[in-house]
């Protein structure tokens, strides 16, 4: 028996684990791959200014998710959308390619937190706005796609960003809070790692079955 191994490495953030999630439905579908295992690991602490108060939003952690052509739940047809506008609302400016050497320079925004271009920067109003007018359109436009109503949809599961944000969505959306999962409190944003780590736990209770 041949075993066909591939690596490939993301640094999406937020988004990373729904991406990869419909990159191993392409490689299922296209019969290159009958199982693929999805892990995600982010320690985002590493970039967290430490007088930067947005660090107590973020948590560390590690999934590993996998994805078969047979078991418990199907990938349906999915939607996926970017806006290099707002490329700079999440940032860390001096890594990777274009920007390789570490300042070192400080200064402090109106909020009285610490900005240095070798950490983490979020811009959280512009990101809530994005959110709050994008999201909906995703929603109707995967329900769409995949020929399903919102009566039909039992539990929603999202990215687990914090809780305001979650709840103005839930309001936004109109989804009851029976329907709506929110664990922020006990993780915190683990990045790309909130929706596996989310769906365990809905397993684990019970809120979404197998099958």
């Amino acid at each position: 028996m041949k075993l066909l191994t591939s690596c490939l490495k993301n640094g999406l953030g937020c988004s990373g684990y729904t991406y990869r999630l419909a990159m191993a439905k392409s490689f299922i579908d296209l019969g290159l791959a009958r199982n693929v295992l999805l892990l995600t690991g982010d320690t985002i602490s590493k970039y967290l200014h430490p007088e930067d108060k947005n660090w107590i939003l973020f948590g560390d952690s590690a999934t590993a998710t996998l994805i078969s052509n047979e078991g418990l739940a199907e990938i349906g047809e999915t939607v996926y959308g970017t806006d290099g506008s707002g490329a700079e609302a999440i940032i860390v400016k001096n890594c990777g390619s274009r920007h390789l050497a570490r300042t070192g320079h400080e200064e402090k925004d109106g909020a009285d937190n610490v900005r240095c271009d070798d950490y983490f920067y979020m811009n959280g109003e512009q990101v809530f706005n994005f959110t709050i007018d994008r999201v909906p359109q995703l929603i109707d436009g995967t329900l769409s796609k995949n020929n399903v109503k919102r009566e039909h949809i039992d539990y929603y599961v999202f990215h687990q960003a914090n809780r305001f944000m979650l709840n103005t969505i839930r309001k936004v959306c109109s989804i009851t809070k029976d329907k709506f999962y929110i664990n922020i409190e006990n993780t915190g944003s683990t990045t790309t790692s909130t929706i596996p780590i989310a769906l365990k736990h809905c397993l684990d209770k019970n809120n979404i079955q197998k099958g």
